[in-house]
């Protein structure tokens, strides 16, 4: 089996100053691809920590691909590192020199001498090219071990990982088969839960389940063989039927599915809010097609409820949803109501009634999360809606309190 690793260098990334999303992005690359990591480790701008580590790499790993310490200033050491690790001399490469010339002068600008030192690179290299940056990338032997050194900024690291190490790669390892990832994003759901779930699923050899948890949503995530794509998708139907009443969307974020189905049964929607403080509108317009859908957002202020709100806070939210249907003229009106203590309403008001329920948290959870649970709850209430579903799901971080639909024959 190939061991591969990845070692990203600089203080900045060592001591958390920047959040290594490099790293992130390419394990998952190179996952799809058939690539899986073995390790990854971080070292700062040291130039004996950084030989030894990459030394200790060539002795236990077949490919390792290094990110950052390409630049032209004094911390950037990655070349001379590898130089110094490889028993390499720095030479100059009069191709990348040239390149990073004809680039300034594009410019009108003339190079700095400092970023000379981006075309010193160990004598035995082969340049990786960098087709939009100064940071020359190269491909070098230490000991037996094939290292890719690669530039620390994402959009330049992005590139030359996707066009050229890991078509190299798979030139290098035509055995390996790349991947394939399927995606149910699911809503109300523990990770336990879900495990406790799909364990009684017995998956052929060569596919395999992943979670990934965050708020509100715990995606599961279904890896299979590229040329598997018929068995991948009688395993994702099994999996979904096991999960279905808390599936929001499958191979889409949650919000792009609703987006779709607004935009494939031309819906117009409103929205009022009062516990989530315009966060449920922000989230449903990110999406091009929800925005095209959307009618007005209104944002209340909790302090300006009537008593009505508190002594029957569902009755004032479909109230509140039933009113902003009809004043904004829109087919569709989702409703956030109040918050007080751990009890909050949702509704949703739509031309063949208004729906409504109150839950309350299993939990507490900080003002920023409360708003992500809650507007998430309203929105999968229009996503029931415009699938035919049941409209009442079941969540297990959250207790119905009440739920009540009204039909429009009765409004």
């Amino acid at each position: 089996m190939t061991k591969i690793a990845m070692l990203s260098t600089g203080e900045e990334v060592l001591h958390g100053d920047i959040v290594d999303t490099n790293a992130a992005w390419m394990s998952a690359e190179f996952y799809q691809h058939g690539f899986a990591l073995a390790k990854r480790s971080t070292v700062g701008d040291q130039m004996g920590a950084l030989v030894e580590e990459l030394l200790m790499l060539s002795f236990n790993y077949d490919v390792v691909i290094v990110n950052g310490g390409l630049g032209p200033t004094t911390d950037d050491m990655s070349a001379a590192a590898a130089a110094s690790a490889a028993d390499q001399k720095l030479v100059l490469f009069p191709d990348w020199l040239q390149r990073m010339e004809s680039m300034f002068a594009a410019r009108d600008a003339k190079m700095p001498d400092s970023n000379l030192k981006q075309a010193m690179l160990p004598e035995s290299s082969q340049i990786v090219d960098n087709p939009v940056g100064t940071a020359c990338g190269f491909k070098l032997i230490i000991n037996d071990a094939t290292f890719y050194f690669t530039p620390g900024v994402p959009s330049e690291f992005k590139k030359m990982v996707k066009d050229q190490i890991l078509p190299d790669l798979s030139r290098s390892y035509p055995e390996i088969s790349a991947f394939e990832c399927s995606r149910l994003y699911t809503f109300g759901l523990s990770e336990s839960g879900i495990s406790d779930i799909l364990d009684q699923l017995k998956l052929p050899e060569g596919y395999e389940l992943g979670y990934r948890s965050y708020l509100p949503f715990i995606e599961v995530k279904l890896f299979g063989p590229k040329s598997g794509l018929e068995v991948r998708v009688k395993l994702l139907q099994m999996v979904h039927k096991l999960l279905e009443g808390n599936v929001v969307s499958v191979d889409e974020p949650m919000v792009e599915h609703l987006g779709h189905l607004l935009s494939e049964k031309h819906k117009t929607l409103s929205v009022s809010e009062v516990s989530t403080k315009g966060a449920l509108s922000a989230w449903l317009q990110s999406d091009e097609n929800l925005e095209n859908c959307f009618g007005h957002s209104w944002v209340m202020a909790e302090s300006k409820g009537s008593d009505i709100d508190k002594s029957d806070p569902l009755a004032a939210t479909l109230a509140l949803a039933g009113a902003t249907r009809e004043k904004c003229a829109t087919e569709l009106a989702l409703v956030t109501g109040k918050l007080e203590d751990k009890t909050f309403s949702v509704a949703l008001s739509t031309p063949a009634g208004e729906w409504g329920q109150v839950f309350e948290f299993h939990r507490s959870y900080n003002r920023e999360d409360s708003r992500t649970v809650i507007k998430t709850v309203a929105a999968d209430m229009l996503r029931r809606h415009l699938e035919n579903k049941p409209m009442f799901g079941q969540f297990t971080s959250l207790k119905r309190i009440k739920e009540l639909f009204i039909p429009n024959s009765v409004l």
